[in-house]
């Protein structure tokens, strides 16, 4: 089983955009019907992936990720998934032994900016940036898939 280890947590101010690589843009809609997992269809770089991840709340989830024609995935977001749709320009910022990454998002969620770091293990030591604001891996608003029913300009 795939699992993942995320840390969210928001921003003090834009100075990670100093150190930060070209951002990419994605869009990414996710399925109804989800109480144990959520499932969402991504579009970012040429490409298209179809993501499956626990719906538990924290830092450790289950996760299991699977490349799709890029066509598939337009069609998937167009005709399957709950709107909004979100959208979001992803940074990479290396810092320390890990690499942070910041999502800006658009439209809906426009304000919100998140830090997130993947780590190996939960009780993994790493760096904290000075820009490195509140954790809130705990918050479940600030999940992706959150964001579509209760969207940021909404708080």
């Amino acid at each position: 089983m795939g699992t993942e280890i995320e840390r969210k947590f928001l921003i003090r101010d834009a100075s990670w955009r100093d150190a930060a690589e070209p951002g990419v843009a994605y869009r990414q809609g996710y399925f109804a019907g989800m109480e144990r997992c959520s499932v969402r269809v991504r579009i970012g770089a040429g490409g298209a992936r179809l993501n499956i991840k626990g719906a538990t709340i924290g830092i450790e989830r289950y996760e299991y990720e699977y490349p799709i024609p890029l066509r598939d995935g337009e069609e998937l977001l167009e005709r399957c998934c709950l709107t909004p749709v979100v959208c979001k320009t992803r940074y990479r910022v290396p810092h320390g032994a890990h690499v942070w990454e910041i999502d800006v998002f658009e439209g809906d969620n426009a304000g919100l900016v998140v830090a997130e770091i993947e780590l190996g293990d939960p009780d993994e030591p790493f760096d904290r940036p000075q820009w490195l604001g509140e954790e809130v891996s705990d918050d479940a608003r600030y999940y992706n898939v959150s964001l579509v029913a209760h969207p940021f300009k909404d708080w």
